[in-house]
Parts: structure tokens; C-alpha cells; sequence
């Protein structure tokens, strides 16, 4: 098993709350990382249907024949026990009574809300980071491979794996999530959306491209959004009396998803494929994603572009100690890569806390105003110290 980071924060909820509850992408490692941390805990999975009928038929008198803890796997199967759930944790429920996991975040996280608010942790676990699997390869390597356990911590083929892993998400979750008839469709649609990671989202460009509705187009990226599959940066909020982007960015949690999508079939293919730079930018948005989620911390990130093309690919941080990064995948610094963040600055009239460069390099050197930085930095325990 990959040490996860996110271990010592559930240990550390389960000791404040009756209820913890871990969302996430299938098999990003949930069910591992709960059995590994809550040995003493009784478990089930709602995915077999005994299971999932027993609970659905009486859930009270299922909930009740466990005296112990109990880990309830894939909970968004049967929402009904959480009301049932409530009643138990209320009338005396001890500190990490139940942990619950599920993969549908918006399913699971409708009824949490309702029901659990007040008696729940809700954390994220998301495919491995650098940090936690460690440098194993080049960084073409890595992209290609992605962060799930199943291909990093067990050496399966990423290529077989990943294809699988996206028709099991389209034939079977995706139905679960919403009625969605047209799969063929749906899955061109998440090809397009491979295509434009690391862009603006343009929701109305992308219906017409895929030969679908406006409202159909939304509807499925909230589909992905809800599966985990992609993660949308929203453009950084302040006014500073320009016209700034309203779009959000789109990107694909896993970049080994990403690239399964565009066809990408070894790392070598990466090395001269037209879209590297958007796959690297993507790897590093995300990281610092999971560095925010293993801490169990709301996500602060952010981009900012004006409607000039002046930009900064990520802000990370709150107006107190923002950091200012500018990601490019070439391994060789140039001199106007900080461009972007010195326009930032000025405009803006912020000095950021940070201001770095994440490149595809190997060594760490000063460039203007900020500092380029390998992207063997993001395997650095005190690299996120900052944000």
C-alpha cells in the first residue's frame, strides 16, 4: 500500500465526529486508506446487492446489528441510511462511529448536507500525489502514468488500465448519476473535453462540437464534475477595472485519464504531442489540488487572465499569501516566462507572498521575480508549506 498523507487527518476527525466521510474517484484508493487506518472497524460494501438490499429493506435494524464501528463502502448506494444514520449518532454516538466512503460527490454530498451537517468530516482523497508515490520516472513518464494506486503502486499497465477504467466509468457510473441515453455521445464528449484540457471552458463551443445542446453539455460536465474526472479552476475574483476571463479552466483530475483520451499510447508519444505543455499544466494544477485535499483544506486555487492574453496560470492561497505560479513544460528557463506575473502585480497592486516557475528542468535557479523550480520540486515535503 502507498502511504497516503491524508492518513493522519482521518484519524484526527474520527476523534472529533460520529461520522467520517471520504469521497473521490473510484479507485483513487478510498476503501484501502479507511480499512488501513480503522482496523477495529466491522465493513461492508453497499456495492453487493445483499448488502445494499439488506440496508434499503430495514435500515434501522441494519444499522443497529453492528454494536462496533463500521466502515460503510460506496454509501451513495443506499442515501436512506443516512436519516437512520442521524438518529443512531444522536442518540450517543461515539467519535468515529461510522466512516463512510462514496464516488459520486454530488450524490453523496446532497445528502450528507442535509442529514449529517454538524456531525460529519467530509475529506477527498484523490489519485496519488508526487509526494506520496515519490520521483519513479521522467516526467513524461509520469504524466503518462498518472496518480492511481493500480497503476503506480501496482504496476499495471497504465494504457489497458485506463481504457478500462473509462468505459467501467461510462457503461456503469454514469448511469447511476444521470439518465443518460446517448453513451456514445457522452463519450465523444469526454474525448472533446480531453482535447481542451488546460483551456478556457467554452460550454457552447463544445455542444456544438460534440453535436449536442447547450443544456446537455452542461449537464454532462456536471456528470464528470460528480465522478471526479474533471476539476474546473475558476478565474480569480477581484476587479482591477480590467475585462477579466469569466470562464473557468477545465482540467482532468488524473492526466493519465487525460492522455488515455487523446490517443496517447506510451510516454514517448508525449515528448512531441501538441498538447504536453496543456497535460504538464494540468499535472501541476492538480498536484497542488491534492496537496490542499490531503490536508483537508477547501481548495484556494485559482488563474487569472485578462482579455488581452496577459495571464497567470495559477494563484494559489488567499490575499494574505497568495502564490503566483507560471507552469511550462520546456526544460530550458526564459527570460519572459515571469512576464505574466510581474503584469499581475501591477495591476493588481498585490505583492505575492510567492512567485514561481514550475518547469519541465531539472535544476532550481532565480528568473526576475520569481524562482524557477524543477518539477521534481512537487515530490518535496515542505513545497506546499507556502500555500
Amino acid at each position: 500500500m502507498i502511504p497516503r498523507l491524508l492518513s493522519s487527518e482521518l484519524k484526527t476527525q474520527s476523534l472529533q465526529f460520529p461520522v467520517v466521510t471520504l469521497t473521490g474517484p473510484r479507485q483513487s484508493g478510498k476503501t484501502t486508506l479507511v480499512r488501513a487506518v480503522f482496523p477495529g472497524h466491522a465493513y461492508l460494501t453497499l456495492e453487493e446487492l445483499d448488502v445494499r438490499q439488506a440496508a434499503k429493506e430495514d435500515p434501522r435494524g441494519f444499522l443497529r446489528s453492528f454494536s462496533g464501528p463500521l466502515i460503510l463502502d460506496e454509501i451513495q448506494h443506499a442515501p436512506g441510511l443516512l436519516s437512520y444514520m442521524q438518529s443512531e449518532v444522536d442518540a450517543g454516538g461515539d467519535p468515529g462511529r461510522y466512516v463512510l466512503t462514496g464516488s459520486q460527490h454530488f450524490a453523496l454530498m446532497e445528502g450528507v448536507s442535509q442529514t449529517l451537517a454538524g456531525r460529519t468530516a467530509v475529506l477527498h482523497l484523490l489519485p496519488c500525489s508526487l509526494q506520496e508515490t515519490g520521483i519513479t520516472g521522467t516526467l513524461d513518464e509520469t504524466m503518462f502514468r498518472g496518480g492511481f494506486p493500480a497503476v503506480v503502486g501496482q504496476g499495471r499497465d497504465a494504457t489497458s488500465w485506463q481504457n478500462a477504467y473509462i468505459q467501467t466509468y461510462i457503461d456503469r457510473d454514469v448511469r447511476s448519476v444521470r439518465a443518460i441515453g446517448d453513451l456514445a455521445g457522452f463519450q465523444r464528449f469526454v474525448q472533446l473535453c480531453a482535447s481542451r484540457v488546460g483551456t478556457l471552458l467554452n460550454l457552447t463551443s463544445l455542444a456544438a462540437d460534440c453535436g449536442v445542446a447547450l443544456n446537455t453539455a452542461k449537464a454532462w460536465i456536471s456528470v464528470l464534475e460528480a465522478g471526479f474526472v474533471v476539476t474546473l479552476l475558476n478565474p480569480y475574483h477581484r476587479n482591477f477595472g480590467k475585462r477579466l476571463s469569466k470562464h473557468s479552466k477545465l482540467y482532468f483530475t488524473d492526466t493519465g485519464t487525460a492522455c488515455a483520451l487523446l490517443g496517447v499510447r506510451e510516454p514517448a508519444h508525449l515528448a512531441t504531442h501538441p498538447l504536453r505543455g496543456a497535460i504538464f499544466e494540468n499535472y501541476v494544477v492538480c498536484e497542488y489540488l491534492k496537496a490542499m485535499t490531503n490536508r483537508a483544506r477547501r481548495p484556494s486555487l485559482f488563474f487569472w487572465r485578462d482579455h488581452t492574453g496577459n495571464e497567470v496560470d495559477l494563484l494559489a492561497g488567499d490575499e494574505s499569501n497568495l502564490t503566483g505560479v507560471e507552469i511550462k513544460s520546456g526544460s530550458t528557463v526564459a527570460s519572459d516566462w515571469t512576464r505574466g506575473l510581474a503584469f499581475f502585480q501591477k495591476v493588481s497592486g498585490a505583492a505575492l507572498a510567492h512567485a514561481r516557475i514550475l518547469y519541465g528542468g531539472n535544476s532550481s535557479l532565480p528568473s526576475g521575480i520569481a524562482r524557477a523550480m524543477p518539477w521534481t520540486s512537487l515530490a518535496d515535503a515542505d513545497f506546499f508549506d507556502n500555500v
